[in-house]
C-alpha cells in the first residue's frame, strides 16, 4: 500500500513538473501573448520606411496604447472590438510602467463594408487624457480629442499637434475595409486580464500610476523599443 502511495506521489510530482500550465499558468496566458504581440506591432510599425511614428512624438507622449488585431466589421453600421495594453511614462521621462490590459469596443456609422483586423497604436499626449482613461469607461472623440497622427521618422511633428492633440491615432490594416472611424470607441480596463497577467487583483491605476506590478518578461520587446525614446 505504501509503495502505491509513493508511486502515485511521484507520478503527481512528475505531472506537475511536466505540465506547463501548472508550472507557469500566469506566464503562458493569453494576456502574456497579448503583451508580446503588442511589442511586435510597435516594432514592425517603427521599421516601416518613411511611415514610422515620429520620434519626437514618442519622446513626448505621456502614455502609449497598443491594440493588436482589433476586429472591425459591418455593413454601413459597423463595430469594433479588441484587447490591448497601455503603458505610461515615468515622471523622470526615462522609464515606463508595466503594461495594463484594456479592452476597446464601439460602433461607427458611415460608408463601410466588410471586415478586417487592424492594429491600433495611440499616443496619449497629455496627463488630462491619461487621467480620463484611468477614471473608467473612456470614449475616444468624446472624452478627449482624437486626431490622425503624422508619420515620418525624420519629420518633426508640429508643436500644435503635440499640445492640442489629446490622443494621436495610428492604424495598420489587414484586409479590405473602408470608412473606419476610431471616434466613439470606448477604452475600459480589463480586470480579469490584469489579474491573470500579474497573478493578483490590480487596477489600471495600481499598475500604471502606483507601480504595484512588476514588469513581466513578456514586455521585454516593447520596453526595448520604448527605451529608445527618452526625454
Amino acid at each position: 500500500m505504501r509503495r502505491l502511495v509513493v508511486i502515485f506521489s511521484i507520478a503527481a510530482l512528475a505531472g506537475f513538473i511536466l505540465n506547463p500550465v501548472c508550472v507557469s499558468a500566469v506566464e503562458e496566458s493569453k494576456w502574456t501573448r497579448l503583451v508580446e504581440e503588442s511589442g511586435k506591432v510597435l516594432e514592425e510599425v517603427q521599421q516601416m520606411p518613411d511611415q514610422a511614428i515620429p520620434e519626437d512624438l514618442l519622446k513626448n507622449c505621456e502614455a502609449i496604447v497598443v491594440f493588436p488585431s482589433t476586429i472591425s466589421a459591418g455593413f454601413v453600421i459597423g463595430g469594433k472590438y479588441g484587447q490591448g495594453i497601455i503603458m505610461t511614462r515615468e515622471e523622470s521621462g526615462a522609464g515606463w510602467s508595466a503594461p495594463a490590459i484594456f479592452s476597446m469596443a464601439g460602433g461607427s456609422f458611415g460608408w463601410q463594408i466588410g471586415g478586417q483586423a487592424t492594429d491600433f497604436v495611440l499616443l496619449v499626449m497629455n496627463k488630462r487624457s491619461l487621467d480620463g482613461i484611468l477614471q473608467g469607461k473612456f470614449k475616444l472623440g468624446a472624452d478627449a480629442s482624437v486626431a490622425a497622427g503624422p508619420v515620418g521618422r525624420a519629420g518633426e511633428a508640429s508643436t500644435d499637434i503635440q499640445l492640442k492633440g489629446g490622443i494621436l491615432s495610428y492604424s495598420r490594416s489587414r484586409g479590405l475595409f473602408a470608412g473606419v472611424k476610431l471616434e466613439g470607441a470606448a477604452l475600459t480596463q480589463h480586470w480579469q486580464g490584469n489579474e491573470e497577467l500579474y497573478g493578483k487583483m490590480l487596477s489600471a491605476q495600481d499598475i500604471l500610476i502606483n507601480k504595484k506590478a512588476n514588469m513581466p518578461k513578456s514586455a521585454d520587446r516593447i520596453l526595448k523599443i520604448l527605451n529608445k525614446y527618452r526625454r
